[in-house]
């Protein structure tokens, strides 16, 4: 993988969160683990569901702009269509793509995640 960071994977169980990746278009699984993870933003990392690999990008932090609700850990799968909830996932991240940040409006958010998707798929090879 180009430019490949070193980070550990996790895994935990896919649970329901507040929805509003799916209401911007980029549904998330919000991952539930114990396991230790990095630092808060935004990454480009590889997801592995029921046996398949897929490019991500995963957020883990407070989501500034929609800040209701505690920090969670949650990855877009890209080029995923179905239902994780209940799932074991296990997310390993790539590259540090940026740092968290309080965005103006959701279709403010919403452009700079069509950009995280776009890096990611450019850093992220399976």
């Amino acid at each position: 993988m180009m430019g490949e960071e070193r980070y550990r994977a996790f895994a935990g169980r896919v649970v329901e969160g507040k929805q509003l990746g799916r209401r911007l278009g980029f549904p998330t699984a919000n991952i539930e683990t114990a396991d230790a993870v990095p630092e808060r933003g935004v990454y480009a990392a590889v997801a592995v569901a029921d046996g398949r690999r897929y490019r991500a990008v995963m957020n883990i932090g407070r989501h500034p702009t929609a800040p209701e609700g505690p920090p969670t850990i949650e990855a877009h799968f890209l080029d995923f269509t179905g239902d994780l909830y209940g799932h074991e996932v296990t997310v390993r991240p790539v590259r540090f793509l940026r740092a968290e940040v309080k965005f103006d409006s959701l279709e403010a958010l919403k452009a700079q995640l069509q950009k995280d998707c776009a890096r990611a798929r450019a850093l992220v090879t399976l």
